[in-house]
């Protein structure tokens, strides 16, 4: 993997930052935020064929959103040479980012030995999408029965067995009891990228996603780093945290306008604080490990 070893720590956080940015005001007036991607799945390696994790798929959704581009590949120029593809001339590459450890020895008392210890350092590298290259094509995926797919959904929120209460007019996590509530599944409508019950699954992730924040489970407390900001820092990393597994579970996530609210809060929070969008991306997914190790004992109990 290539390194920008041209940026240092803050430029790279401000960069992939900016952009997303970018990408959350272009799509503001119509709810529509850069992790709607109707059901496109996780930015991939072309060459290694690996889903790219946390902040990094906000920011490549992001690139995606701002430049048209629908594949979900990607890939470093050396990669794409390898391929046996060419990035074409006046491309623009985007920038994502990775942590390395790397050994940091110092003598220790005396001058008399030396004791190692690990840094974590942040490194940028420059990807290019499959759409800015020529000789390169994707193997084709056979079309999936979506129905076989959201009954897995079905099973997967059973197994993680949190406590979901069905009636009402709004969906909602409360603290207090540690219960979801949930309109019933008939009341939610299709639109044009999700089906009705796309719909309702999308918007009960986003529920789990909170769940998994109560003091019991991660005891996600975001006052101290985020002050007034901290009830929308959490609703971002619900909604970043439910596009994850609506990405992985091959749901189609469709926009919320009772989101429309926190947009102007993610946006001062991401202006105030560079590294923001990496704790909340993080943290959703982290959420969302946290969620499927829990369904899997469950099941592997049952």
């Amino acid at each position: 993997m290539e390194k920008d070893s041209s940026l240092a720590h803050g430029d790279i956080y401000t960069r992939v930052t900016n952009e997303i940015i970018q990408a959350i005001e272009a799509g503001a007036g119509e709810y529509r935020m850069p992790w709607h991607q109707g059901g496109a799945g996780f930015p991939r390696n072309a060459a290694t064929k690996n889903p790219y994790r946390g902040v990094n798929i906000v920011a490549l959704w992001s690139t995606s959103r701002l430049r048209g581009y629908t594949s979900p590949f990607w890939a470093t120029y050396l990669q794409w040479n390898t391929l046996g593809a060419q990035v074409r001339k006046g491309e623009k590459a985007s920038l994502i980012f990775f942590f390395k450890r790397e050994d940091n020895e110092n003598a220790g008392e005396g001058g008399d030995h030396v004791a190692t210890r690990q840094r974590l350092l942040v490194r940028g590298s420059s990807v290019f999408n499959a759409e800015q290259v020529d000789g390169w094509r994707s193997a084709e995926i056979p079309p999936e029965d979506k129905t076989n797919r959201l009954d897995t959904v079905d099973g997967w929120i059973g197994a993680v067995g949190a406590e979901i209460k069905y009636g009402g007019d709004v969906a909602g996590y409360s603290k207090s009891f540690d219960r979801i509530h949930m309109p019933e599944r008939r009341r939610f409508v299709g639109t044009e990228s999700s089906t009705a019950t796309e719909a309702f699954y999308s918007v009960l992730l986003h529920e789990h996603i909170h769940w998994t924040g109560h003091k019991k489970r991660m005891d996600r407390d975001l006052s101290g780093r985020f002050g007034d900001a901290a009830y929308a820092v959490e609703e971002l990393i619900a909604e970043l945290g439910s596009a994850f597994l609506c990405a992985e579970l091959g749901i189609n996530l469709s926009p919320r306008r009772d989101h429309a609210a926190y947009v102007h809060s993610w946006l001062l929070v991401l202006r105030q604080q560079k590294t923001a969008i990496v704790s909340a991306s993080s943290a959703g997914m982290a959420a969302c490990r946290y969620l499927g190790e829990l369904a899997s004992k469950k099941e592997c109990a049952a």
